[in-house]
């Protein structure tokens, strides 16, 4: 009886020590998750916004502007 008791104990030690293993590692796994979840959204969200060039035209030479058949080309 006593030896069937401390096989018991035995059983319910390993499945014990496995339960918590393993909730140890789904916990780990939904954290990474939601880590990369969040990473993600911050790299999308801050993608370089289109920023306007400033250019001027050099008064030396003289504004050409024509029309090739797909948009104006201004070159300055």
């Amino acid at each position: 009886m006593k030896n069937i008791r401390s096989l018991f104990l035995a059983v319910v030690g390993v499945a014990v020590f496995a339960g918590l293993a393993l909730l140890t590692v789904s916990l780990t796994l939904v954290f990474a998750a939601i880590l990369t979840l969040f990473l993600a959204v911050r790299v999308l969200s801050t993608r370089a916004k289109p920023v306007p060039v400033r250019a001027k035209a050099d008064r030396s030479r003289s504004m050409r502007v024509w029309n090739d058949g797909r948009g104006t080309i201004i070159d300055m």
